[in-house]
């Protein structure tokens, strides 16, 4: 791996893994098509690892407060407080994800080699996008989430363990769909994401601790992992300003060009 694959994989994997275009997807395609090699385990567990400071460097006000809301309201045995329902449904909707990834791992662990397999499922998130914009009605706010909305969004999270359903595509689709307003699905979306993001970082990290792999050197793996923080850390911070005032019809068009391209080509 050269120096300019480090940095264009690690920004690859920071941008499409908050934007609703799949960062699994991307990442077999991309590779497949201009013929680069696979990058090892330490490069996509740190890379990982970089979109996972990003998210932590950008909303760790609101997982303080959250955090604090969920202790409160264990304290005093009641949901009514500031947050708390919030809390919990991210607490809730982060199970099904979970479960998905270490009951389906090995199911869906050979579709990272298959970039056509990868090329529909953007098509399946097309979908999903375009969907929820026509259905979702828009009119609740982020403290009006309940417990069910965390957990059947986290459903949705937790079909994005195949490469080409974007997970964050995918949550804030059914948060629109439990009509939640675009900021505040992306928003939920991305603090559902935290302990996914982690959980894959860490799991990358026990396969690395048991496989006999090679890893590229140390100053691609670092410039891979800031690539992917400091693009992860911009593509939260402009899906949210964009999501104020426009529909998600771009990434669904976006989507459905370069899955339908995909296929072509392949």
């Amino acid at each position: 791996m050269s120096l300019l694959q480090a940095v264009l994989l690690g920004i690859l994997q920071g941008i499409t893994e908050f934007l609703p275009v799949s960062s699994s997807g991307h990442l077999v395609i991309v590779p497949a098509l201009f013929g680069w090699p696979t990058a090892s385990l330490t490069f996509d567990a740190l890379v990982h690892w970089g979109t996972l400071l990003a998210v932590l460097a950008y909303f760790w006000r609101d997982l303080w407060f959250y955090v604090r809301a969920a202790w409160e309201s264990i304290r005093r045995r009641t949901l009514q407080v500031p947050g708390a329902r919030a809390a919990w449904a991210i607490v809730v909707g982060t199970i099904p994800g979970a479960l998905a990834g270490v009951l389906l791992e090995d199911l869906f662990t050979h579709l990272f080699h298959a970039p056509r397999t990868a090329a529909f499922f953007l098509l399946i998130t097309a979908g999903l996008l375009t969907a929820s914009e026509l259905v979702g009605k828009r009119v609740r706010s982020l403290e009006e989430i309940h417990l069910d909305d965390g957990l059947i969004i986290g459903i949705g999270q937790a079909f994005a363990i195949a490469p080409g359903i974007s997970r964050s595509g995918a949550t804030i689709a059914t948060g629109l769909a439990r009509g939640l307003r675009r900021e505040d699905a992306a928003r939920f979306s991305f603090l559902l994401g935290i302990p996914l993001i982690f959980g894959a970082g860490l799991m990358q990290v026990m396969k690395l601790a048991t496989a006999a792999t090679e890893a590229e050197p140390l100053p691609l793996l670092l410039v891979g992992f800031a690539a992917a923080a400091i693009s992860g850390w911009l593509a939260i911070h402009g899906l949210l300003r964009y999501v104020k005032n426009h529909s998600l019809y771009i990434f669904a068009i976006y989507c459905a060009l370069v899955g339908g391209a995909v296929l072509l080509l392949m």
